[in-house]
């Protein structure tokens, strides 16, 4: 397309050319035409007067559309199916009588976005499991780095870097879990016919209830799919949409957390994304080095989890049998939805698999706050020595409001441990003891080694040809 018109920056920056690919008119009319071969197919099996060179001609033009004679078909006609089934027809004069016979528009319209649907979820599952992969290795390689925990995005007890990537792993596992729920109850529309009562093909099949039958399983197996919806108005039901789009919303959501808690520690210089030998941080300020991917990522995030809405009213709004308002919002939301969704995960796959850790930083930051979180332990070992635990509580809150009023308010340091040496309500208590890291970090190394082996690793046995999957980054 000429630079003079506008460009979807989905397709022209960010997304993979496999789901560009997947979205694109030569695959949605390809897979149309491929609709009217299975139904022709099918129907002369059951006896219907179509032959061979009629379903030969039909396939030998499959893949070769004559785009600028649908275009001015459609001009005239104002009707994409029936345009393309004209131009069709040019292509295939002796199959032009039998092309769509007994079909509504919706049986290539519907079955070709469940085909479309079908496969994108496919390539999105495999990028989900890349990226876990990616982060279980991550995890694995930074499960002894001790950190500050946060709570309210307060210091709170240590946990590890792998610990607390394997909460991000740990969204996305749900989020595979319901790629693969979506993916098992995903089926085909096949031949409903105008309302979904099949009226058409039972004309066609003289009355036969079993043919049609046999005609819609025939169908459905010839275009990929075990079953179909066992009803249907004109449509396949366009709750379906929503739910796929909840799937997707839910990756953004899990995407969008974990790149914001990189950003905030990439500000703590902890933790830090890839940053290129010649990569711009900012067209101003040379030194910077902003998390690009990551605030891109939050930024598709949230367009793929504003979508959500937007399927959900068009499902809530299908008037009896259908209605049409939904045809050219679903033109929009469906591709970019998946174009967004892919983009998010190479973003996502490109982070994991080059995160940078910067283990002295983090310590310098643990040991910063470390009095203060190793409070609980303290008050654990005073009690255990003999004393009143809420007493205790109340004398560590003081002494902790003291200690922090003096970092903040003069700059010093922190003279909580001091403090606390000097009460002797503590005394007999190892407060160096109480310090060490390695007791106050509780189960986090172990935690990560079973999450992989127990949750991960099952995963990549799975999807082994997954694990080989990775995107590029093109801006």
């Amino acid at each position: 397309m000429s630079d003079t018109h506008y460009q979807n920056p989905l397709t022209s920056r960010y997304s993979s050319e496999e789901m560009s690919r997947t979205w694109s008119p030569q695959t949605k009319f390809s897979t149309w035409r491929q609709l009217w071969i299975a139904l022709a197919e099918a129907q002369q099996e059951l006896g219907l007067a179509i032959t061979d060179e009629q379903i030969e001609e039909m396939r030998r033009y499959r893949d070769t559309i004559n785009f600028a004679a649908a275009a001015t078909y459609e001009r005239k006609l104002r009707h994409d199916v029936m345009a393309h089934v004209h131009a069709f027809g040019d292509q295939c004069p002796a199959a032009r009588p039998i092309i769509h016979w007994g079909a509504t528009s919706c049986f290539v319209t519907d079955n070709t976005d469940l085909i479309l649907l079908r496969s994108s979820l496919e390539f999105v599952r495999d990028r989900l499991v890349a990226v876990i992969d990616r982060l279980a290795k991550f995890a694995t390689d930074t499960k002894d780095i001790a950190c500050l925990g946060y709570t309210h995005l307060q210091p709170a007890q240590p946990t590890t870097v792998g610990k607390r990537a394997c909460l991000w792993v740990q969204d996305l596992v749900l989020d595979l879990a319901e790629v693969e729920h979506r993916q098992q109850q995903l089926r085909a529309r096949s031949i409903k016919g105008t309302t979904g009562t099949q009226a058409s093909f039972l004309k066609l099949l003289k009355g036969d209830h079993d043919k049609v039958r046999r005609l819609e399983k025939l169908v459905t197996q010839k275009i990929g799919f075990e079953d179909s919806y066992p009803v249907t108005g004109q449509t396949y039901p366009r709750k379906l949409d929503s739910q796929v789009l909840d799937v997707l919303s839910g990756i953004a959501q899990s995407a969008h957390r974990c790149a914001s808690d990189l950003r905030l520690l990439a500000s703590r210089k902890e933790v830090e994304e890839p940053f290129e030998t010649s990569q711009v941080g900012s067209s101003a300020m040379a030194y910077k080095r902003n998390p690009m991917r990551s605030e891109r990522i939050c930024g598709l995030a949230r367009f793929v989890m504003s979508l959500t809405s937007n399927t959900a009213q068009t499902a809530a709004t299908q008037w009896m049998e259908r209605t049409l308002d939904d045809s050219a919002n679903r033109r929009l939301v469906l591709p970019q939805a998946f174009l967004a969704t892919d983009a998010i995960l190479i973003l996502y796959e490109n982070i994991a698999t080059g995160l940078v850790v910067y283990p002295q930083v983090i310590k310098s930051h643990l040991w910063e706050e470390l009095p203060m979180v190793a409070t609980e332990n303290i008050l654990m070992a005073a009690v255990a020595a003999g004393g009143d635990r809420q007493t205790l509580h109340e004398r560590i809150r003081q002494h902790s409001q003291a200690a922090a009023s003096r970092v903040k308010n003069e700059g010093e340091p922190n003279d909580l441990l001091e403090r606390l040496g000097n009460d002797p309500a503590f005394e007999g208590v190892d407060l160096q003891a109480a310090l060490e890291v390695s007791q106050l970090k509780g189960r986090a190394t172990q935690q990560v080694d079973e999450f992989v082996s127990e949750v991960v690793d099952p995963i990549r046995q799975r999807y082994p040809s997954a694990l080989e999957t990775t995107g590029e980054v093109r801006v």
